[in-house]
């Protein structure tokens, strides 16, 4: 496995499929980006990744967690370029932010989608990492 800045991090394997997939397809992306905005409905999606950013930018997050997501957020920008790009921000926000959350990505898209519906700003940033995970079944 290829070395990089958020290697050490516990969610380091699921920032890899993030990135990866979102290259290999970015129309996934886009299309569960979108459903999962309207599932969790545009204000608390926004607020879900506000809070997350918030999480990972914080003081309470060393240096170290900042270069990770920066480097990972830049690696998922140059492989779509498109609006997968957001989509695959957020997850990689969450799973910078939250180390307790790589599940969800590989969890059931309804069992997702009723956290998002609930107000968990995780379920909320993963919902499109887990439909495409589960249209694609592939994890890096």
């Amino acid at each position: 496995m290829t070395q990089t800045v958020w290697s050490h991090l516990p969610n380091a394997k699921h920032i890899d499929w993030v990135i990866a997939s979102a290259k290999a397809h970015p129309e996934k992306w886009t299309a569960a980006y979108t459903a999962a905005r309207a599932a969790a409905r545009n204000t608390a999606y926004d607020a879900a990744s506000d809070a997350a950013w918030d999480a990972t930018r914080g003081a309470a997050y060393d240096a170290a967690r900042n270069t990770a997501y920066d480097a990972a957020s830049d690696a998922a920008w140059y492989a779509t370029r498109t609006a997968a790009w957001y989509a695959a921000d957020n997850a990689i926000v969450a799973l910078v932010a939250y180390d307790d959350c790589a599940y969800m990505i590989e969890s059931e898209v309804d069992e997702i989608k009723i956290l998002a519906k609930l107000g968990d700003q995780k379920a909320m940033l993963l919902l499109p990492a887990c439909i495409v995970f589960n249209k694609t079944k592939e994890l890096v």
